[in-house]
């Protein structure tokens, strides 16, 4: 691989100061995917930044992927992606030269400027259309995994490539988001064009919410009252 000079192999380094993998998608930086070299089903990816400060073994949401540092070189980092990532993802189509947003793991203390995020992408998202609203951009996504819908709601928070968004409205698998003029200069949201994919992750609540439901025991009405509630805060 390129730039090896003064690497930095995963072994016994301390990475304590980081939560478990946890982020809010708040993009710190964007980097460029610079090599994908195949690891068995996997690949090794190499990602150049001007982060500083990297540590191996510490969590990096890469386009909204939990991946872990395995070495550090001069300028950037590589990391290990695994045949499922590669495949759930875009990291396994971003064209060489391609960049990425990038945002470290949480630290004690940090602020929560977005919504939690867990870097595991659920699926993909395909963009519909994309319109203009004044200085901000309306962009229209189809969820291609046709469960995952179920967790998206209006005002609800949805990751897409990594960064927090606020749902603007839904329609079956559809949903817009509203990208306002900061966003767009410090992501790549405002150079998707229609038909390209992006990663999405759910909201974490929706999940166990939806997980936890069928284990109340409650009649069906009751049910029925506590999802509508729920719809209408935002959280389903």
């Amino acid at each position: 691989m390129p730039r090896t000079a003064q690497r930095r192999k995963l072994g016994k380094s301390s990475t304590s100061k980081y939560t478990a993998r946890v982020f809010t998608g708040i993009v710190e930086s964007t980097g460029l995917l610079k090599a994908r070299a195949p690891r068995g089903p996997g690949a090794r990816l190499l990602v150049t930044t001007e982060m500083e400060r990297l540590v191996v073994g510490e969590s990096i949401s890469v386009h909204g992927v939990c991946l872990t540092v395995h070495t550090v070189v001069v300028g950037g980092f590589e990391c290990d992606a695994s045949a499922e990532t590669l495949t759930r993802s875009t990291l396994g189509a971003i064209p060489l030269g391609g960049a990425v947003h990038l945002e470290r793991a949480l630290t004690m203390g940090s602020r929560l400027g977005g919504h939690i995020l867990t870097g595991h992408v659920d699926g993909k998202v395909k963009l519909k259309n994309r319109e203009r609203v004044g200085e901000a951009l309306k962009l229209g996504f189809e969820i291609q995994d046709a469960e995952l819908a179920r967790y998206v709601a209006p005002k609800g928070s949805v990751a897409v490539d990594g960064v927090s968004l606020t749902v603007n409205g839904t329609s079956g698998r559809e949903f817009e988001i509203v990208v306002i003029p900061h966003t767009m200069t410090v992501t790549m949201l405002g150079h998707l064009m229609p038909t390209d994919d992006a990663n999405l992750e759910v909201d974490i609540l929706a999940r166990y919410v939806a997980q936890l439901l069928p284990h109340r025991g409650g009649g069906p009405s009751e049910d029925e009252a506590l999802l509508a509630k729920l719809r209408n805060s935002g959280f389903m």
